[in-house]
């Protein structure tokens, strides 16, 4: 012991003799300058350092905002910036031909009639505005976007909608009748999740809106942790809303790669992406863009083991998958079930078959539910709470959302299931036999992924666009994918699309290195663009399209596909 207190007073004695020699050595540089000059040079160095922490430490990346500032400067290159700008306002005019040429003889609104128009006349109007729908969904020719359909269930949503109309859940003492739909809305798709007493949600707008409110959620927990800058722990393929949410909410995507062959999140990588600013993790169920379920089990045992709320987004296919093992077709636990998942969210406008406009955020426990809220108690027009986005609602579109839920049942659901699923499996099985194409990893659900090795994947997409098909199309990696819905379970439709898919590959593999033209050259160049402001900027330009009153010459050339 003796001998290694003296070491240590050995060691003590060299530090403080380095610091005594550090200090005069300071002192002696100092001499000669003014307390003034000593002071100043500190306030400046200060400030430098202050600012460069913050230059570096920002939540967008010192790479991407380098780069943000080299494209800036290429731009205001003259004969450069005017060649960009001038292909980009062809791309917009191209885009305003596609989207807002009217039918001839016809003309926009753009001031209130003087009088009003009778309920016929108002009738002839809209059937006048149904005659520019070009796309036939109702033949199952439509990737998604319409999941039914059905006349019957149509006509009792418009009856229903009709009784609801006026109603509003801002106002419970007044609309009672959709308080309790709403709270059995939400009971029963916590059921179907596996939530247990403590479960709860609330209804939602939509898959968006959901996802907003569960990133909300974890955010303000986060802040009550101490975690300044929160960071969203998600895959690639994760839904865009979350990039919305980080948008919004001031909060930082970190954005974890998938495993190349079957477009699942890398686990590993998510474990060492873990740190002291994560607020919360992120699983799909399934995913968008190649219809594959994330491992939600393996990244829920991270959940536990590092006490981090994991949201599941089961927005697209929700009301398939809590249905899928009583269909006959079992999958690994992705909800409730397992400790670490602590919110989900489901689009009962998709699969469950509602209108459009409701959705469903779902916690596994109340006090998660809480941080959702707002509340402003010292507002002059009284205490003022709302659960969600919105404060007003549609009643209207709830109660349609109930009755759909009663009139289908567990056996409608079951059954409606079953026919998506076999015939997405159909569609996967068959495409794997096509030489020439790829399905990309290996979904289990309702969505089936296309890419190519050999050619350039959107020159399939306009060719199945040539045949009526309204595909969706992706990047990184550059494929198109079908969503089936109850109208692709229709007799032959399935058949007919696969058939098309192997007639129009082998078409494409005589001359597999042919450029590619038309729509699907812009969705190629799209992806190609190193500049991503100039995809935004045609994207903003795409918003201000939808918007456009004015009429556009009916011979202007005209895009074919669709734009997303």
């Amino acid at each position: 012991t003796m001998s290694a207190d003296s070491a240590l007073q050995v060691y003590k004695e060299m530090v403080l003799l380095y610091l005594e020699e550090g200090r005069r050595q300071v002192n002696a540089h100092c001499a000669d300058l003014e307390p003034l000059q000593i002071i100043g040079a500190t306030v400046i160095i200060t400030l430098v350092s202050v600012w460069i922490k913050r230059f570096l430490f920002q939540q967008e990346s010192l790479t991407s905002r380098i780069k943000k500032q080299v494209f800036r400067i290429i731009r205001k290159i003259p004969f450069i910036g005017g060649a960009i700008q001038s292909q980009l306002n062809k791309a917009l005019e191209d885009m305003s031909a596609s989207l807002c040429t009217l039918k001839e003889g016809m003309s926009y609104t753009k001031q209130l009639p003087s009088k009003g128009l009778s309920q016929s006349q108002v009738l002839d109007k809209i059937r006048e505005y149904e005659t520019l729908n070009e796309v036939q969904w109702e033949k199952g020719c439509v990737s998604g976007a319409v999941y039914w359909g059905d006349k019957a269930l149509t006509d009792l949503l418009v009856k229903v909608y009709g009784d609801f109309a006026w109603s509003n859940p801002l106002h419970p003492d007044i609309f009672p009748g959709v308080r309790k739909m709403e709270a059995e809305v939400v009971r029963m798709a916590c059921t179907l999740f596996h939530g247990g007493p403590n479960s709860c949600g609330t209804v939602t707008s939509g898959g968006t809106e959901s996802i907003l409110m569960a990133c909300k959620a974890y955010r303000d927990i986060a802040y009550e942790r101490g975690i300044k800058y929160p960071e969203i722990l998600a895959p690639v393929s994760v839904h865009a809303a979350f990039d919305k949410a980080a948008h919004y909410f001031g909060m930082k995507l970190v954005h974890i790669p998938l495993d190349k062959k079957t477009m699942k999140v890398d686990v590993k990588a998510m474990k060492r992406a873990i740190g002291k600013n994560t607020a919360m993790l992120v699983c799909s169920a399934p995913q968008f863009p190649h219809g594959v379920m994330d491992p939600v089990e393996e990244v829920s045992k991270l959940a536990v083991r590092y006490n981090i709320p994991l949201h599941v987004d089961a927005c697209l296919g929700g009301f398939l998958i809590v249905f899928m093992d009583k269909a006959g077709y079992p999958l690994a636990p992705f909800d409730f079930r397992l400790k670490g998942v602590t919110s989900i969210s489901a689009d009962t406008h998709k699969y469950g078959y509602a209108p459009k406009g409701s959705s469903v955020i779902l916690y596994s426990e109340k006090k998660y539910r809480h941080y959702q809220y707002f509340v402003a108690p010292d507002w002059q027009g009284g205490i003022y709470a709302s659960p969600s986005v919105a404060g007003s609602r549609p009643g209207g579109i709830i109660a349609a959302c109930w009755a759909t839920m009663m009139h289908m049942g567990e056996n409608g659901y079951i059954d409606a299931t079953k026919k998506i699923i076999s015939t997405a499996r159909k569609i996967k099985t068959e495409i794997r036999k096509i030489k020439g194409v790829i399905v990309l990893g290996d979904p289990e659900i309702s969505v089936v992924a296309l890419g190519s090795d050999d050619f350039d994947i959107f020159r399939l997409s306009n060719a199945l666009t040539s045949k009526g098909w309204n595909l969706n199309t992706l990047q990184f990696p550059a494929s198109i994918h079908i969503c089936c819905t109850v109208l692709h379970t229709q007799p032959g439709v399935a058949d007919h699309f696969i058939r098309d898919v192997k007639e129009q590959v082998a078409i494409i593999m005589k001359n597999p290195k042919e450029r590619t033209t038309g729509m699907g050259a812009i969705y190629g160049m799209a992806q190609a663009i190193p500049d991503r402001s100039l995809v935004t900027e045609i994207s903003q330009g795409f918003l201000d399209c939808l918007y456009s009153t004015e009429a556009v010459n009916s011979n202007s050339n005209h895009m074919n596909g669709k734009d997303h």
